[in-house]
């Protein structure tokens, strides 16, 4: 039976939610600690009738070879909580603790009181039971040395609640904001604490982890959370003598090239960083950094390479040759991606292997921007020049017997062609703004990033886009959700057709009329010039398009758009390297007009033909490759102290 404080304590917790004490009775309940075939009942009832002329020596149950009808032997009961296939079998995930007390309360169920629950554990975990307070009654729990609360709803802790004999405490997973809660004062024995996974941020956090609150501390692991400052921090954990393991990756400050090179070097005893051994060789490497800490950049650092793009559909064998009024139409690719960007706009860098002006293809979108804020004009809208030469275009297609807007693929002839850009390029983040609307959406940056692009490429088999792109960020929690989100990856056909810009008509005078002399003269003239020609064996130019054209604006096609996870970045890796992969965007129809356009016929092909044995045909060898791009964002790390001390130079 309880105790009479013990029912009144129950009482006042009773129906209270979210209360530790809740959450420990309601466990301690579950376990039913006090039904069959634990506690005392018909199943074991004789063994335990009070007998007031028994010593209390006595009182202890002891086995017998013989028990009552109806009743249970010990065994038989064991059996029934140990056996995996019974009823009453505890749930895999049950600590020792658990088993333990089932057994205890078919042994000696006498034993099971609250007394001997606050005397008896020395370890409590209550993980994921939507604990939001820590009341008084945990004080209860004498001996009580390892208390675990993490994946609850805890923001903050009363010291004052918390055991003195606590030496761990584990609150991984809550919503605590501040270390200051637990500092008043804090539990002087504890050896590790862990807040992991929480919502600490803020340079003040580095004024609690000294030795005044925690002088016995080996082990801190503040992982994944929103500390910024590496200074200030490393300042307070100097002063823990005792500091053996720490975790910091995942919050901002990690993020920084110098982080672990400098945190080595600042706390000379630490054994163990990120769960990574700090080794003798890597403490020589970065001696001497904590010296020049203040010297350093507090901006992260990015490398984006972008590699070959393989599997591309070659869309311009789709298209007829051009006729003499156009449209001739080119294809190129690039590969677009999303990177933030600091609030003043100076957190990218344009300097390493392939700089290129036109890398930024849109405007740093808020997050707060819509489509509607971001694309003022109607879908569609073009300049005014344009839309009349669209319609000059279009109304002497109409006089000719042609459609203006007739999609006609690009010759072989007419894949380079380049004239000069619109009045206003359509690289620009303005126009693009303008052609965003009837644009697929995968072609705009998520909100509160810019998007980037690589070096526009005619088509191959294999596309090497060469592109790296350093990106600097010094606001370093925008960083952290970024890599957090990840960044969306997309290959992009670009589509340009261009138009002979037909001269203005001139009034000229007729020219005097000339003699049939003369008429015959040119014509003999014309036809000794043909002769020549044949006899000399002169090839005949391809037809080659006007030297003046004009441009539409390019229509843009994404064939591919996947999104990179970028949070391994926070986890301690230096890069991530993948190969997005988009699936099959070829035909068999397409790729056997590009071989056939591609492998021109030789007299190699011709005997083939003409052998015995049939060559094998196009689409018995047919495995089209998937659309491909390969894809590595590095976060950059200094090796060694000449590696930081380089960077102060550059």
């Amino acid at each position: 039976m309880e105790s009479r404080d013990s029912s009144e304590s129950h009482r006042k917790t009773e129906g209270v939610p979210g209360t530790l004490s809740t959450a420990v009775r309601e466990h301690l309940r579950k376990l039913c600690l006090r039904e069959f075939p634990c506690g005392t009942g018909s199943w074991n009832k004789s063994r335990f009738l009070p007998q007031t002329w028994r010593t209390w020596r006595e009182l202890v149950p002891r086995e017998e070879e013989t028990v009552s009808a109806g009743e249970e032997t010990v065994e038989a009961l064991l059996g029934l909580v140990r056996s995996n296939h019974s009823p009453w079998a505890l749930l895999k995930d049950s600590s020792a603790e658990d088993h333990f007390l089932r057994e205890l309360a078919i042994q000696n169920p006498l034993m099971i009181k609250d007394a001997f629950f606050y005397s008896y554990f020395r370890s409590l975990r209550v993980v994921d039971k939507g604990v939001t307070l820590v009341d008084k009654d945990i004080l209860k729990f004498l001996n009580l040395e390892e208390l675990i609360l993490s994946a609850n709803k805890i923001e903050e802790i009363n010291a004052d609640h918390l055991p003195q004999t606590l030496k761990v405490l584990e609150l991984y997973g809550n919503l605590i904001t501040s270390i200051e809660c637990l500092c008043s004062p804090a539990p002087p024995n504890l050896q590790h604490l862990g807040l992991g996974h929480n919502k600490l941020m803020g340079p003040l956090q580095s004024l609690h982890v000294t030795s005044s609150n925690w002088p016995k501390l080996v082990s801190l692991d503040l992982g994944f959370n929103d500390l910024t400052d590496l200074q200030s921090m490393i300042l307070g954990l100097c002063t823990l003598q005792l500091l053996r393991l720490l975790v910091l990756q995942g919050n901002p400050l990690a993020l920084v090239p110098y982080y672990r090179g400098f945190t080595v070097d600042s706390l000379a005893r630490l054994c163990v960083l990120d769960d990574i051994t700090v080794s003798p060789s890597e403490k020589h490497q970065f001696r001497g950094l904590s010296i020049h800490g203040d010297m350093l950049a507090r901006e992260a650092q990015f490398v984006v390479t972008i590699g070959n793009v393989t599997g591309v559909m070659d869309s311009s064998v789709l298209d007829p040759e051009p006729g003499p009024e156009g449209p001739f139409i080119s294809y190129s690719y690039y590969v677009t991606y999303d990177f933030v960007e600091d609030e003043d706009g100076e957190g990218n860098t344009f300097g390493m292997a392939e700089t290129q002006p036109d890398s930024v293809l849109a405007e740093i979108v808020e997050p707060a921007s819509s489509l509607e804020q971001i694309h003022p004009e109607p879908p569609g809208s073009i300049s005014k020049e344009m839309s009349e030469f669209i319609a000059e275009m279009n109304q002497m297609a109409e006089d000719s017997g042609e459609s203006g807007i007739t999609d006609i693929e690009e010759s072989e002839t007419t894949i380079s062609i380049r004239s000069a850009p619109l009045p206003q390029s359509i690289d620009s983040s303005e126009e693009l703004s303008k052609l965003r609307p009837r644009l697929d959406t995968r072609l705009c940056p998520s909100p509160g990033t810019v998007l980037f692009s690589t070096v526009r490429k005619p088509w191959t088999d294999v596309i090497p886009c060469n592109y790296e792109m350093k990106h600097n960020l010094k606001e370093l929690i925008r960083a952290k959700a970024f890599l957090l989100a990840g960044t969306m990856v997309t290959i992009v056909e670009e589509k340009i057709l261009s138009w002979p810009v037909l001269p203005t008509p001139v009034e000229s005078p007729l020219p005097p009329k000339k003699g049939k002399a003369d008429k015959k003269e040119k014509e003999k003239k014309q036809k000794g010039a043909e002769s020549a020609a044949k006899d000399k064996n002169v090839p005949k130019k391809k037809k080659e398009p006007p030297k003046e054209l004009r441009q539409d604006p390019p229509v843009l096609r994404v064939l591919g758009s996947g999104l990179v996870y970028l949070e391994p970045l926070l986890a301690g890796e230096s890069a991530v390297t993948t190969v997005c992969n988009f699936g099959v965007v070829r035909t068999l129809e397409s790729d056997k007009l590009t071989n056939a356009r591609d492998s021109k016929k030789t007299k190699k092909v011709l005997k083939k033909e003409k052998s015995k044995t049939p060559a094998p045909t196009f689409e018995s060898t047919y495995q089209p490759e998937p659309l491909t791009v390969e894809v590595q964002i590095q976060l950059l790390q200094y090796r060694s102290v000449e590696e930081a001390f380089l960077s102060l130079i550059d």
